[in-house]
């Protein structure tokens, strides 16, 4: 996805609101819905209860004419991509919505990683001193040794890390595949993938799960849009510190709907990887390169 010249600053602006509100409320549903039903299932039936909004796409994949090649990446990506989708479900329900959405904001800063090691980016001093500031800001949000560490802070690093590769990967495809057909394929081989799991621990829905986590779906397909809307009119740099906004949301929702406590290290931790992430992102246009590092809603369930 490329910068577009800054044209409409403030509909980028209002776009990128729009869609970290949307996330928000993503957020908010998974998080009412807890331990109700395996995370693997709430997983499953959220992708498979997307795929409805995905009919139109079917024609534009038959005439994409995937090769092997393509077809082995979109299964790889499917089945990374299902695996922090269902370590995300499990860390909603297990830590504050606050908690998840800082610590979502690694797989940027994963992102730059990769992209050194396997895409051959180089790493000038300026964006290692910004991928540490990143890495410092997980570590005050997570603050081993002085608080106990639960395996739902675990599990959402490691969905950190899932997306980024997902990510990665996404890149790659988006190079030789229209947007709407990677999109569309991601939301078919993560059902697929998350299927068999999902059956293993299957617990019969009720009614009031099954419209949330398809109005989950619904909302979250939104949201991307507004994305896609919002990088289209503005620049990526000028967007990107938007998505702290997000963070703000989180807090307040934790706080006011689900009795979470507002915890300071969680919002400068935050803060801390936003800034090392808007940095890089900042760098990448002032050299005139191709941009890397995606904004964290490229990088949601």
């Amino acid at each position: 996805m490329t910068d577009a010249p800054v044209n409409r600053p403030v509909a980028g602006i209002l776009w990128m609101v729009a869609s970290g509100l949307l996330f928000v409320f993503v957020n908010a549903g998974v998080k009412y819905l807890g331990p109700r039903v395996p995370a693997p299932e709430a997983a499953f039936l959220r992708y498979a209860l997307g795929i409805v909004l995905l009919l139109p796409t079917i024609r534009p994949i038959i005439r994409a004419r995937l090769t092997r090649r393509q077809w082995g990446m979109i299964s790889a990506r499917g089945v990374l991509h299902a695996l922090g989708v269902g370590t995300w479900f499990y860390a909603m329900a297990q830590i504050p919505i606050a908690d998840v959405t800082a610590i979502n904001y690694l797989s940027p800063i994963f992102v730059a990683i990769g992209a050194a090691v396997f895409m051959g980016e180089k790493l000038a001093a300026r964006r290692i001193a910004a991928i540490a500031i990143g890495l410092l800001g997980a570590l005050v949000i997570l603050r081993p040794g002085a608080r106990e560490i639960e395996a739902g802070h675990m599990a959402m690093v490691v969905t950190a890390l899932f997306f980024a590769v997902s990510y990665m990967i996404a890149k790659r495809l988006s190079d030789e595949l229209p947007p709407m057909v990677v999109v569309s394929l991601l939301s078919i081989s993560v059902a697929v993938a998350l299927a068999p799991v999902a059956i293993s621990v299957w617990v019969p829905p009720d009614l009031e799960t099954l419209i949330i986590l398809f109005g989950v779906a619904v909302v979250a397909t939104t949201g991307h849009y507004c994305m896609t809307l919002g990088l289209r009119a503005a620049p990526i740099t000028l967007t990107q510190p938007v998505t702290f906004l997000q963070l703000v949301w989180a807090v307040s929702l934790g706080y006011f709907a689900f009795d979470e406590a507002v915890d300071p290290y969680v919002i400068l931790g935050g803060g801390m990887i936003i800034a090392a992430v808007s940095f890089i992102t900042w760098r990448e246009a002032k050299l005139k390169r191709r941009a890397v590092i995606p904004p964290p809603q490229a990088t949601k369930v």
